[in-house]
């Protein structure tokens, strides 16, 4: 048995947990890049937190809060050059997975002072200053991941930087999450759910990815009910919140599979929200393994008796309309039989013609 398990972000989680941390922050500087959206920082107060904290430390900071979902590398570039200027000692990310993907590469850009958008992707292994991250979502688990997924419009997709940046550390408090709404809630808990089964169904599992994935399939399981009836608390918001870091932690182990690449189309072109993306394309992807133990042991984690009940939950959850030809739906296809990043997490063989059925039966 072989593992290689490497999980270096400290992770600090309670209610006011910014707060009650404070000297966590001063030990990575005294000048600190903050990078955000226009209005979840701010709105769930998040920001003002971290503002407040950097302040009575005496440390300085400047405000980045231009980005964008599913942010592109000229922002990127944009955040650095200023990061630059400042001399930021290191990177906070406030927000959803944009921004804390964001904030990543922007530690690369300010680290190494030569990279342009254009040279951003590179073979060559590059460090970050240090990052933390303050989740305002549950979903995307960047705050525990190596990953930065950024889009590129010369190439038409989302690329993931392909850098090993963990955060530092992580401060989770969902109370920062208590302001999105039912739709933003529901599509990144989707995010989460895909994260862990792509994980457990993954040729890079391992023991220690399993265990994780079992706990947050349980913590995910418990707020089912909650998800569907649209009655939300503080109690399901904190399980989602710690189920999405360890899927996160599931993810740094195994890597995604074939929704998350077949999903960046969706999302690239369509405007298809990144959990929904994912998980539109759920049933069919399940329906294909020829090897269901695996599957039935997910089943089973969320408490259901078996695939029928598994899709009736997703058909709720689930809701997507939008116009895709055949034609773009083979294109698609053929762009996803040259990821092989994907393809090599996947544990079973599929064709061109595999993927293309995928996305028949899921959206035609």
């Amino acid at each position: 048995m072989q593992i290689n398990y490497w999980m270096p972000t400290k992770i600090l989680m309670d209610r006011q947990v910014v707060l009650k941390n404070k000297d966590e922050f001063a030990k990575y500087g005294m000048r600190a890049l903050i990078v955000t959206g226009k209005n979840s920082a701010k709105v769930t107060g998040a920001l003002g937190d971290v503002e407040s904290v950097l302040k009575e430390k005496g440390m300085g900071c400047e405000i980045f809060d231009q980005i964008e979902q599913n942010p592109c590398i000229e922002t990127i570039e944009k955040a650095g050059i200023i990061g630059r200027k400042m001399k930021a000692d290191f990177v906070i990310g406030i927000g959803g997975g944009s921004p804390l993907d964001a904030a990543k590469a922007i530690g690369v850009m300010i680290k190494h002072e030569e990279l342009t958008a254009k040279t951003l992707f590179t073979d060559k292994k590059l460090q970050s200053i240090p990052i933390l991250a303050v989740p305002t979502t549950a979903g995307t688990g960047s705050e525990t991941t190596p990953y930065s997924i950024l889009t590129d419009h010369e190439a038409k997709t989302k690329r993931n930087l392909g850098q090993t940046v963990f955060c530092s550390a992580a401060f989770l408090d969902a109370a920062y999450t208590e302001f999105m709404p039912m739709d933003v809630t529901v599509h990144t808990a989707l995010d989460t759910m895909t994260h862990l089964v792509e994980s457990y169904l993954n040729t890079n599992s391992t023991t220690f990815s399993d265990l994780l994935v079992k706990e947050g399939l349980a913590l995910w399981g418990e707020c089912l009910q909650q998800l569907l009836s649209g009655s939300y608390t503080y109690a399901m918001r904190e399980k989602l919140l710690l189920s999405s870091s360890i899927a996160g932690m599931a993810i740094a182990q195994t890597g995604t599979s074939l929704p998350h690449g077949m999903g960046y189309p969706l999302t690239y072109y369509k405007n298809v929200p990144h959990g929904l993306a994912n998980a539109v394309l759920f049933k069919a992807y399940l329906r294909r393994f020829k090897d269901k133990k695996r599957i039935e042991e997910i089943f089973s984690l969320l408490g259901f008796d078996g695939q029928r009940a598994f899709e009736e939950m997703l058909s709720k959850l689930v809701s997507l309309s939008i116009s895709a030809t055949k034609g773009e739906l083979e294109v698609w296809s053929q762009e996803m039989c040259s990821n092989t990043a994907k393809l090599k997490n996947h544990p079973e063989p599929i064709t061109y013609k595999g993927i293309l059925e995928i996305y028949m039966k899921s959206l035609i």
